[in-house]
């Protein structure tokens, strides 16, 4: 029917109305907090380019997982900051490592509270890369046995999920077999799958201390035009044994989430990665935009482009926004 007889705006008049015709509903349930630990105590750096976000020690960790607890969000998500580096990242697999007792001191504290923890060598090695370097040139074999025991020592603390985000081939594959072997079987993988070579990773360098020191990541991360790479890289992981598969970042890859929900039947995550947030931030301090609502438009946008969790800095803030929703 055409107008007059059609008139899509009757459903839009009343603000009820319009809550029972959403089609799509963002929800604290589907929302991962990341944070950034480090050792000390009574550590609570703030990171300049992302507002309101910090390096903490454990002790104010666990504190800020509590009032994420408390906020009804599910999840975190643990990066870690080594006393030092060396160029195979030790400490990412060190049984005292700083995410081993991160994740020790909260399951201590909040046993239900879900943590996930990424599995990567960049913040933990000299050179910054993700893996294992020789004559200037990332190695990927090599690198897969440091990934295994890195995961395996998390879940060994008490990770509930772990992630690997590094982009080496046959990584979910190495890290699957070694789980399973040391009697980790139920400990699922969330797979950074499609983890494109973004200029938008730049605050979370600043905070993770991971900035590569020469070279850049282009030949293991994937090259932003592709997509038909990305469906490629889900299938592999999936076939390795991810249990959840992951884009990132979330907003200039909406159309990558849509075309992985459609044609795979695992969960979807998006990463909301600092760049976006630090965008918004930004802008809203200028007074360009209003942050609360693009925060909600924003993480509603990733939702509605099919991503099942969404791992942002904003949700703390988007979880107080939809308790008064």
């Amino acid at each position: 029917m055409s107008f007059p007889q059609s008139r899509p705006r009757r459903l839009r008049r009343l603000p009820l109305l319009r809550k029972m015709m959403q089609e799509t509903v963002l929800s604290v349930e589907n929302l991962i907090y990341p944070m950034f630990v480090t050792h000390g105590k009574g550590i609570r750096n703030p990171i300049a380019s992302m507002p309101n976000i910090y390096q903490l020690s454990i002790d104010h960790l666990v504190k800020e997982a509590q009032e994420v607890n408390r906020l009804g969000i599910p999840a975190v998500l643990l990066f870690g900051i080594p006393k030092k580096k060396d160029e195979r990242g030790s400490e990412a697999y060190a049984p005292n490592g700083i995410i081993q007792q991160a994740v020790k001191a909260i399951k201590d504290r909040l046993p239900h509270l879900i943590v996930i923890t990424d599995v990567c060598l960049c913040e933990y090695t000299s050179h910054g890369h993700c893996g294992v370097v020789k004559d200037g040139q990332v190695l990927n074999d090599p690198t897969l046995e440091l990934l295994a025991r890195e995961a395996v020592s998390h879940a060994r603390a008490g990770a509930d999920l772990v992630a690997p985000s590094d982009m080496m081939d046959g990584r979910v594959k190495a890290i699957r077999t070694a789980l399973d072997r040391e009697g980790f079987e139920m400990t699922p993988i969330l797979s950074y799958a499609v983890k494109y070579a973004s200029s938008f990773y730049g605050p979370f360098r600043d905070a993770a201390g991971s900035t590569p020191q020469f070279g850049d990541r282009k030949s293991y991360q994937m090259d932003p035009p592709n997509v038909r790479e990305a469906l490629q890289e889900v299938a592999l992981d999936i076939e390795e044994g991810a249990d959840i598969v992951m884009v990132k970042p979330a907003l200039p890859y909406l159309d990558v989430i849509y075309r992985i929900r459609t044609g795979f039947n695992l969960p979807v995550a998006a990463y909301h990665v600092s760049g976006e947030y630090a965008m918004i931030k930004a802008a809203a301090q200028l007074k360009w935009l209003e942050e609360e609502r693009a925060m909600i438009e924003t993480l509603t946008s990733i939702k509605r482009a099919g991503a099942d969790l969404i791992l942002t800095y904003f949700a703390k803030d988007a979880a107080r926004v939809l308790a008064r929703s």
